[in-house]
This record gives C-alpha cells, structure tokens and sequence, in this order.
C-alpha cells in the first residue's frame, strides 16, 4: 500500500511536512546538477578526454551513482540535505538501499525520455504531496527534515 495522494486520509496529511518541498526539490536539483558536473569534469582526465565527445553519457552515468548513494546513505542528495529535505518511504522510513536504487533509476529514465520528466514536473507542482512519476510509481515523497 503507498501513501500516495489518492488514498491518504486527512489524518496522515500534515501541511507543514510538504510546505515549500517542491520548490525546495527544484533548488536542490540545480545543486545536484552543478555537483555532478563538477564530478564529471574531475573524471575527464582519466578519460584522456575523450569524455568531452559524451559528456551527456558520462552525466547521466556519475548522476546515476551520485543519486544512489547519496539517497541510501540518507534519504536525500547532498542538494537535499542543503535544503533540509529527504525521501521517505510509504510507511516514513528511510529509503532502502534498494528502493534508493529503484528512485534513481525511475528518475534517470525520467531524464532520458524527457516527456517523463515533464509530467514528473507538472506531477510535483499539483499533487497534494508534491509527489513526481517516481514518487507515485514507488510510494516514496520528499518531506521538511525540520531543521
């Protein structure tokens, strides 16, 4: 059973939980994204640089393992942890590292096909939850740490 927003009760639906998550989430990408390609650019030696001819490739590939480890070793990318927001699963705990796996590859597809990521989008700015494709596919949701 996920928490999605078509089944959650008013009872298990605290406002303040998702209060400015989606455009928290929208900051923390940007971040994300910056780092990655900080992180590609330090790998494009030891590519004799021929990384330069697929970088898009090389992006998709370090921000697939970035994501994965960064979400099972604490719900939330370092962009996250900067906005002070993380994952959880549907019953609040902590994302696996196997279902920070499925996330992150539900988000890399969501990348490629970029239909996917645009009704990811509008998903995030008009559900209740701010849930993305991912997030409902997986019962997963972003949430304020309260820090």
């Amino acid at each position: 059973m996920t928490m999605s927003s078509d089944n959650a009760t008013a009872a298990d639906f605290d406002p303040r939980l998702y209060d400015g998550v989606t455009i928290k989430r929208g900051l923390a990408w940007v971040f994300d994204v910056v780092m990655i390609a900080m992180l590609c650019a330090l790998v494009l030696p030891f590519t004799a640089f021929t990384g330069i001819f697929f970088f898009p490739a090389l992006m998709l590939f370090v921000g697939f393992i970035y994501r994965w480890f960064t979400l099972a070793g604490g719900s939330s990318t370092w962009g996250m942890r900067m906005m002070g927001i993380r994952f959880r699963d549907h019953q609040g705990a902590s994302l696996s590292s196997g279902l920070a796996l499925a996330h992150t590859f539900g988000y890399t597809i969501s990348v490629a096909i970029a239909p996917l990521q645009l009704i990811s989008v509008i998903l995030m700015l008009t559900t209740p939850r701010g849930q993305g494709l991912s997030d409902l596919i997986l019962g997963t949701e972003a949430i304020n740490t309260g820090r």
